[in-house]
């Protein structure tokens, strides 16, 4: 008996200080946007792209609620919460250029199960659906602010970087602002519906996570067995190499084929009509 109250008791313990974090957080953003407005929501949602700990889903309903009572106008949570997205989203940008594909390179090769033929994959899979990525990755939980960091790693150009994103931000921001303008003081249960979108999320990743695990150990088994794969199996579908530089000067030294005009590959001369 005296072991289950225990229980109990840490249980509600846990629960007060979870409560009181959530609590602590509302009271920031709230000032925020009680002190400096529109501006206030946006560096409140800035700060949410750098600093996961405070979480989307309590400042844009929150914003839409102030907007309900009369603290700002629609059209302002909207647009300073998209500034604030796009503000915090370039920062991450330039955190994954600072960071470099080579070094990023350097890292994976030092990686188990991760081999430098998945990130050139990877690469080829983000030029060709780089932008995508980008704008719909602006709607998805835990992927928002990450998105941000392959495209400063793979050098998006940056005024297609800030359309994309400005797009995707607008949209997801506009949704949560309108819920949580239209609940009112029933806000709060927002939360619920998008902390269930992201268990979606989070249990989609980590059978994808699981799968890639299970199926390198399962080659290297076979390799270590004398069943090596074929060359390109993969994560994700094979790229065709690149031509070096190498290949391609000496490309470019090779003697034209002769052909009309052309004698052995040289321009055919007429003698001068006088």
């Amino acid at each position: 008996m005296d072991t289950t109250l225990a229980l109990f008791d840490r249980t509600a313990v846990l629960a007060a200080e979870t409560s009181t974090e959530q609590s602590g957080l509302v009271s920031f953003v709230t000032d925020l946007v009680e002190k400096l407005g529109g501006p206030g929501a946006g560096l409140a949602v800035a700060l949410e792209n750098l600093f996961p700990p405070i979480p989307s889903e309590v400042i844009l309903p929150l914003a839409g609620f102030a907007a309900s009572r009369g603290d700002l106008s629609l059209a302002s949570a909207i647009i300073w919460t998209t500034i604030g997205s796009v503000v915090g989203a370039v920062a991450l940008y330039y955190v994954g250029a600072l960071l470099g594909r080579d070094r990023v390179r350097r890292i994976v090769e030092r990686l188990p199960l991760v081999k430098l033929a998945d990130v050139d994959r990877t690469e080829a899979w983000f030029a060709k659906h780089g932008v995508k990525a980008v704008f719909f990755g602006r709607m998805i939980p835990i992927f928002r602010s990450l998105i941000s960091i392959p495209a400063g790693l793979e050098r998006m150009k940056l005024g297609t970087f800030l359309l994309f994103t400005t797009l995707g931000s607008l949209i997801w921001n506009s949704i949560f602002i309108f819920a949580g303008y239209g609940l009112g003081e029933n806000w709060t249960e927002i939360e619920t519906w998008v902390g269930t979108y992201q268990n979606i999320v989070i249990a989609v990743c980590a059978l994808i996570f699981g799968w890639f695990v299970v199926n390198r150990i399962v080659k290297a088994r076979r390799r270590r067995a004398g069943e090596t794969p074929a060359d390109g199996e993969g994560f994700l579908p094979a790229v065709d190499p690149a031509p070096s530089h190498q290949d391609l000067r000496s490309h470019s030294q090779q003697e034209p084929e002769a052909g009309p005009g052309r004698v052995y590959g040289s321009p055919r001369q007429y003698p001068e009509q006088r």
